[in-house]
């Protein structure tokens, strides 16, 4: 079996949350967030270095029904400036409620000190939401492609 990683990546307008799998494919973690500025193509270059990446997995912007949505035309352009920079496989995995699912986590209303209830909303303005998104599109994504293996 090929060795290596993938890359996952939650595309937003202000931040981008990245997360890497394992050398077997099978697990996605958290990586970090990239600010979506002039530098971003530059960090994700050193993060494809760093990490051994052998092809990205992006995620699709999809509404309630399932359609494609109006952040869906910016990830396509996204795509095509990661495709001409990387040369790298990218697959597309549906995104849908990512976001929220990684929320869960951070639920202030659970019976928690404030000092808690602190740390957990600053970790959602700080973006780690987003990076943990990313980990779940690439999870999904590579329980997607090891179900077909078995």
């Amino acid at each position: 079996m090929i060795k290596g990683r993938f890359l996952g990546i939650d595309y937003g307008t202000k931040r981008i949350g990245v997360a890497v799998s394992d050398e077997n494919m099978t697990l996605a973690f958290p990586k970090e967030i990239v600010p979506n500025n002039a530098d971003t193509m530059k960090r994700l270059g050193e993060i494809i270095v760093q990490e051994g990446i052998r092809e990205i997995v992006v995620g699709e912007s999809v509404d309630f029904s399932g359609k494609l949505n109006a952040l869906s035309a910016r990830i396509d352009v996204f795509i095509l400036d990661l495709e001409e920079k990387f040369k790298l496989p990218i697959q597309k995995q549906k995104e849908f409620l990512t976001s929220v699912e990684a929320r869960k986590g951070t639920n202030t209303k659970a019976n928690i000190s404030p000092s808690q209830a602190h740390s957990k909303v600053k970790q959602i303005k700080s973006g780690r939401i987003d990076a943990s998104a990313a980990a779940l599109i690439l999870q999904r994504y590579l329980d997607k492609i090891n179900q077909k293996k078995i």
